[in-house]
């Protein structure tokens, strides 16, 4: 008898779609490529905001720093998920 678990799990793997083969030179390169230029592109952001940042707590203006550590987080959040569709097509490629 099989728990409701491995049953789940069954119905789960009818859902999903064919694992993908194992990457090739280049895909690995392009995977490497994208960490590399989303890294980039979350320093920049960090740096131009954590600027802005201490700005306003100098300014002591409370409201506008929680606003600019909301924007940061949410900044950092959508170049993750850019990032991570991004390096999803390059796997689907193979």
């Amino acid at each position: 008898m099989k728990s409701a678990y491995e049953l789940a799990m069954e119905r789960l793997a009818k859902t999903e779609p064919p694992p993908a083969g194992p990457l090739n030179a280049g895909q690995k390169a392009r995977l490497a490529e994208i960490d590399r230029t989303y890294q980039g592109r979350l320093a920049e952001r960090e740096i131009f905001l954590k600027q802005r940042l201490d700005q306003a707590l100098a300014a002591q203006q409370p409201e506008e720093a929680v606003k600019i550590r909301q924007q940061l987080a949410s900044e950092k959040s959508r170049l993750e998920e850019e990032r991570e569709e991004e390096k999803e097509r390059v796997r689907k490629r193979a």
